[in-house]
């Protein structure tokens, strides 16, 4: 006993309770199980034998019955087909007389009722039914009628009675089963009971085995862990009970005394931390002064700076009338750059400040319809449209969630592109498309200018950088900058498809709305209206309703 109190290990003992607990309930449940079967049987009795043996002994009655009615109405009217629930019934009887011996094979006193019944029908047939029917047949129902007679009806009693008989074997069995199903039930229950008692007798004993193995040495442990845990990393941490509880204790030391060797580089490494995060702070704080400062400069920039620079302008601009052919050429030749240079500077702040404002100051993102946008932007460059005989064309655009000003000066800044970089001699045409992939809109303005080396395909978006002279295209440099910056704050991407045959295209991609692929975009042929369009509809090709055409 001292060796199982010391020697045995916590998960033994446990193994060792469970086990016995284990052999007992095996036992009980076979048991159970066995009385289970026996009351199964017991009640298959009851349902599946005595009550079919019940309803087709009534039958039985009612086929007999139905030839006695029948040879009675024979006997009166003398027509044959009075015989046929005779014959009927006969047919009736034979069957319900195979299936209840097949079913009574086990209870001998219903066999011996059946065959009584046999027995006295058979008697009944040979006695009454056949000659009242030979009688019938040769000498009329009136000689039919004289054989049946009381003692004829006696004799048919004594039928009834053995019908009677025969219900009361088969309850009697019914009976001795409901009371053997009565008593195995009984029996389930003790069993149940036994199980029940088993299992709360080994939940006490495995409490109190918990309480003495492991709540006690537990408790014990978690109060030195505790101490250890409040600050004092002296103190030595033991255990007692089974040799887990040991080990763990040990474990548990060894792991207290690394702690205390490295407490100090923890503290070092947290004062580095609370350094850096000043640091971070001091930068942070840095990068809001830096953002009020860009702040105050674009409200410089927007008002301040452009003061002066329309005050020299006009003034500029009032020299050039005043003086134009007062002076000599050289003179005319620079004021006329000193207003050109104003008006330039002008456009200048107004672009980067339109640049600087994307995504800072908005007016959050609704649903907005491309094809109104377009239909918009086509009214903004009618003129440009007019001066370069140009056409602007697009198919059903999607709606999309975004901020409607930020896409409007999306795709005015890339057909105002299109128009402006065209090919001599040849009338611009602009077209906008779209298509749904992998749940994104990707957008395409493609036209027939004079196009863009794949060399420069990345260098356009940057800001400032042109790839003609300002004679040649004029422009600040910064539209396509302001192109990529509105499509990725909202969520896209824009590149130039370097494999165009003509001109450029321009595509970019914007997020789908969750109802998207519900939104009809495709493309009919040139001027093929939709089947079945009232007058004035829209059409593929058109601009979402009309074709934009200037010349």
């Amino acid at each position: 006993m001292t060796a199982f109190r010391q020697g045995w290990t916590l998960r033994r003992r446990v193994v060792a309770l469970l086990t016995v607990v284990l052999v007992l309930l095996l036992g009980l449940a076979t048991a159970e199980s066995l009385v289970a079967a026996t009351n199964r049987q017991n009640i298959d009795v009851i349902l599946i034998k005595t009550g079919p043996l019940r309803v087709q002994g009534q039958e039985l009655m009612n086929a007999l019955l139905d030839q006695e009615t029948s040879i009675r109405g024979y006997a009166v009217n003398g027509d044959r087909k009075d015989l046929a629930p005779y014959e009927a019934g006969l047919r009736r009887e034979r069957n319900t007389v195979a299936s209840m011996r097949e079913l009574a094979g086990d209870y001998p006193g219903v066999l011996r009722a059946l065959t009584v019944i046999e027995e006295r029908a058979a008697q009944w047939r040979a006695d009454v039914a056949q000659p009242v029917i030979g009688a019938t047949e040769s000498s009329g129902p009136a000689a039919g009628r004289e054989l049946v007679t009381d003692q004829t009806r006696q004799q048919f009693d004594g039928i009834r009675a053995a019908a009677d008989t025969l219900q009361d074997e088969i309850l009697t069995v019914r009976q001795q089963a409901v009371e053997r199903t009565n008593r195995t039930s009984n029996e389930l229950v003790v069993l149940l009971i036994a199980a029940a008692l088993v299992v709360a007798v080994a939940g006490v004993v495995l409490l109190f085995f918990l309480e003495r193995m492991l709540i006690r040495p537990l408790a014990a442990l978690a109060g030195h862990v505790r101490q250890v845990a409040d600050g004092d990393y002296r103190h030595h941490i033991e255990a007692s009970g089974p040799p887990e509880f040991r080990r763990l204790a040990e474990d548990i030391d060894g792991m207290r005394q690394k702690i205390a060797q490295e407490l100090e580089e923890v503290r070092e490494a947290r004062e580095r931390i609370e350094w850096v995060n000043g640091q971070l702070q001091k930068q942070a704080e840095e990068l809001t002064r830096s953002n009020r400062d860009l702040e105050q400069f674009a409200y410089v920039a927007s008002h301040d700076l452009q003061e002066p620079l329309r005050k020299v302008a006009s003034f500029c601009q009032l020299l050039q009338r005043r003086y134009a052919g007062q002076l000599d050429e050289r003179a005319d030749q620079y004021i006329a750059f000193a207003v050109d240079g104003a008006q330039r500077m002008q456009r200048l702040i107004n672009d980067l400040l339109a640049f600087s404002r994307i995504g800072r100051l908005n007016t959050g993102f609704v649903e907005v319809d491309l094809n109104k946008v377009l239909g918009d932007v086509a009214a903004q460059t009618e003129a440009a449209r007019q001066y370069a005989d140009a056409e602007l064309t697009w198919d059903e655009l999607p709606v999309i969630r975004g901020e409607e000003p930020l896409l409007t000066n999306l795709l005015a800044n890339l057909v105002s592109n299109s128009i402006k970089f065209r090919r001599p001699e040849v009338p611009p045409r602009v077209h906008v498309s779209a298509r749904l992939v992998d749940g994104e809109w990707e957008v395409t303005c493609r036209d027939n200018g004079i196009g863009i080396e794949p060399e420069f395909a990345d260098k356009i978006f940057v800001i400032f950088q042109r790839l003609h002279s300002r004679d040649a295209y004029p422009g600040t440099g910064i539209g396509l900058a302001i192109v990529k910056k509105i499509v990725e704050y909202h969520g896209g991407r824009v590149w130039v498809d370097t494999d165009a045959e003509e001109g450029t295209a321009i595509r970019f991609t914007l997020p789908a709305l969750a109802e998207a692929d519900a939104v009809p975009v495709g493309r009919q042929p040139d001027g093929a209206a939709q089947e079945g369009a009232p007058e004035g509809a829209a059409v593929d090709g058109t601009t979402g309703g009309m074709k934009e055409t200037v010349g």
